[in-house]
Parts: C-alpha cells; structure tokens; sequence
C-alpha cells in the first residue's frame, strides 16, 4: 500500500509540475492620506473591487498627511519606487501638473487602456478644478467637498431667531451674532476653519472676483495675485471688527484646530468648515440640533453668488511602473465611477458624490430626504456653470502661499497691520512664491 501511495503522489507532483502554474493577481500601490474611519472605508472600496475580478489587487497604503503623502511620492520618483497611485490634495495640482515626465494624465491612461471615459457625467465645478486648459481631466476626482455654514438650532431658538432660516448674506451674519451675543443664548456668533479656503479663495469666487492673473493660474505659471481688491480687504476688514467686538472668535491657522470645539461646545453658534466634516459634526454635537446652510455673501457686491470652490483631493497616475499595471489602474477607476460605489464613499464619508449619476442614485435612495442639509454642498457646488473665476485656483508652491494667508490674517488680528496692508504684503509675498515655482519649472 505504502509503495502504491508513494507511486500515486510522484504522478501527482508530475501532473502539477506539468499543469500551468495559478497566475497572481498583479499588485498595484495605491498611497493615499486618509486616517481613521475615512481610511478605513478606503481600504474597503479597495477590497471591493479586488473582489470585483481576480487580475488585478489595490495595494492601499497610507502615507500620513496630504503633506506627507505628496512629498513621499515625489521623493520616491526620485528613487524610482514610486506607486502606480497617489492622492493629492487640491493646492497641490499645480505641483503635479509641473512635473513633467511624472504623470499619466487620466484622460490619456483611460484611452489607452481601452476604459470607457466620459468626463461630462462629473460635476462641472469638479472637472473644472483638474482640467488643463484643453479641457482634459489630468487626475481621477475622488474625495472633493467644499465649505458650507453649520449652525446651532437651539442657540438660534433661544435667541428669538428661526431654526430652520439660516443667514444668507454676510449682513445677516452680523445681525444674527449680535443677537445671539446680546440675548445671551451664546458667548459668540461664530467660527470658521480655513481663512484661505473660505475667507479668501471661496470668497472670491462667490463674487465673480478674479484671484490672479492667467486665469486663476490656470493660463500659466506666470500668474500674479490680484486679490488684494476692495472686497477681500471688506472681508478681513470686518472679521477683525467682528473679533474685537466678541461677534467672531478666530479657530487658528490652516484648518483651524481649535474651531470645532468652539461649536460643539455651543460657545459659538455659527461655524465654517468643509462640507466633508458633515460626519464629525453630527457625532460630536450630541446636546442640540444642527443645521446645514451655504456660504453667506454680500448682496451688494453680487445679487446671487456663483458656485463655491473645492477642497479634498483626487487620484493621481504616476509614470514609470510596468505597463501591466496600468491596465489595472484603468479598470479600478472605471469602478470607482460606479454611481453605487461613489454614492456610498459620499453618503459615508460626507464628500461630494463626484458624478451627477451618484447624486441622482442618493436622491432615488431617499437619502437626501432622511438626512436634511446632506445635499447643500451639491447645491452651492452646482448653482451655477463656473467662470473663469469661480472654477478654482491653480498654482505651483500654493501650499507655501497658504501659510503666509495665515501669518498674514494673525498679524491683521494682532493689530500690526490694516486689513489693506495685511493683504498687499501677502500678495507681494505670494507672488515671489509664484516666481520662485515658475523659474524653477519653464
């Protein structure tokens, strides 16, 4: 028996050695910066399309920050180990688009490959952000949001104003602070996350007000800052009054560390922040209602304002991995397309629904009409087809940019500087950024 058994198991091993050897899946790195429950469900989109088929895996790995992430991948191009994917954040487009020689466009890798591409189903302030000026998306839109306005209900109650009537201009913003500070119902009218996001970039483009030259940077690298015009200087202007007169309190630099806590602690009624902090909002503001308004304006700048501008980031292909692997990468971003798969990611996540197919998918699901507020960011987004000052911005070194709009906001706040000083030292500032990035990369 023993004999025969050793007979059988030796044409076992032949047969396997002559049968075809199981073909591996084709791994392709995908670096990514998103942490917590948002990375988690990355890594489940990932899962679900490796599921999908058995060619191809979706390696996620995270990075750490969007700072982090974007400066790993260009050290490692450097070194040549760079991952098929990486995702970057929006003020890093510019950056990406100079790197000539490191990216496959999206639009060109979705032709190659043979990958149905239509990029008129993405929403149009979307496309316009990651298009170059031929009209071609360079980057696969993933996690887009924009900022939109929180509010207390209850603190609105308790101050005599309507709970469902959030402010719509930034004169309603004014009265309504005043009378939740002067009836009590809270210590402050409002905060914000992002004075460059929303006070400076949005607000521009809310009012049709160009940002630089060369179309916002879109026409080229030898774009100049312009927005130190009449309605910025407005703007600081009174945020600085509005501090001083206890009507605003000031949540820091960049995204504004301390600005949530000042809302959920119900000191401040009235809070600016991207739309993909929806999530957050709702989890830590357990003892009273909130609700969901866009962006205030000035009624005699514009009579109706134009559409906000995105945040978040999109899905960058990276140059110089084995041809194999980018069939892959073509055939996962057909699937991160699908509108269930990107209605899902929006309605988790609180970002955008990138694609009107996802948008509608949410609507015939009920979803907007269970969770009120959940499609104001869309509204703002879509409103209107974008100018060419409303499209979004896009220049090399704005990361560097962002940090001198908060130095130069502090200085206003200390009282070093007017309104109109602070914003003509940022843009002279600003501008030498720009110049330093154009000489670097004509």
């Amino acid at each position: 028996m023993l004999k025969k058994a050793l007979v059988m198991s030796a044409g076992l091993v032949a047969m396997l050695a002559a049968s075809p050897a199981v073909q591996a899946a084709t791994q392709i790195q995908w670096w990514h910066a998103m942490g917590g429950e948002n990375g988690a469900k990355l890594e489940e989109i990932a899962k679900g399309f490796n599921q999908s088929q058995s060619d191809y895996e979706i390696v996620p790995v995270f990075k750490g920050t969007y700072d982090e992430a974007m400066n790993g991948a260009i050290a490692a191009f450097r070194a040549n180990e760079q991952p098929a994917i990486i995702q970057i954040y929006e003020v890093g487009t510019g950056t990406m688009m100079a790197a000539k020689g490191a990216v496959y466009p999206v639009y060109q890798l979705m032709k190659d490959q043979g990958e149905p591409w239509d990029q008129s189903k993405f929403l149009p302030a979307v496309v316009g952000y990651y298009s170059d000026t031929d009209g071609n998306v360079l980057s696969l839109p993933f996690n887009s949001s924009t900022p939109i306005l929180y509010y207390n209900k209850d603190v609105f109650e308790k101050a005599g104003l309507d709970p469902e009537t959030p402010p719509k201009t930034w004169a309603d913003m004014e009265k309504f602070s005043q009378q939740i500070v002067d009836s009590g119902a809270a210590t402050c009218g409002f905060t914000t996350a992002w004075i460059s996001w929303i006070h400076t970039e949005n607000l521009n483009a809310l009012h049709n007000m160009a940002y630089s030259t060369e179309a916002n940077g879109f026409g080229g690298l030898g774009a100049e800052f312009v927005f130190n015009n009449p309605l910025t200087v407005r703007h600081w202007g009174n945020l600085k009054k509005w501090q001083d007169s206890g009507l605003f309190k000031f949540g820091g630099p960049a995204g504004g560390d301390n600005a949530p806590p000042l809302f959920y602690s119900q000191e401040c009624a009235m809070f600016m922040n991207s739309s993909a902090g929806r999530a957050a909002v709702i989890n830590n503001a357990k003892d009273f209602k909130v609700g969901f308004g866009p962006l205030p304006y000035y009624d005699d700048v514009i009579q109706e304002p134009l559409n906000s501008i995105i945040g978040g980031a999109t899905l960058w292909t990276l140059q110089g991995r084995p041809a194999e692997e980018y069939a892959g990468v073509a055939k996962f971003f057909t699937y991160l397309q699908k509108p269930e798969v990107q209605a899902d990611w929006h309605q988790f996540s609180g970002y955008l629904p990138i694609t009107e197919a996802a948008y509608e998918l949410g609507k015939s699901q009920g979803y907007y009409e269970a969770n009120p507020g959940s499609d104001i960011a869309i509204k703002q987004l879509t409103r209107i087809e974008p100018t060419e000052n409303s499209k979004g911005i896009r220049f090399g070194n704005y990361v560097q940019v962002r940090g001198l709009i908060d130095d130069e906001f502090a200085a206003l706040l200390g009282g070093q500087k007017t309104a109109q000083e602070a914003l003509d030292d940022l843009v002279k500032r600003g501008n030498e950024q720009l110049r330093d990035f154009q000489s670097a990369n004509e």
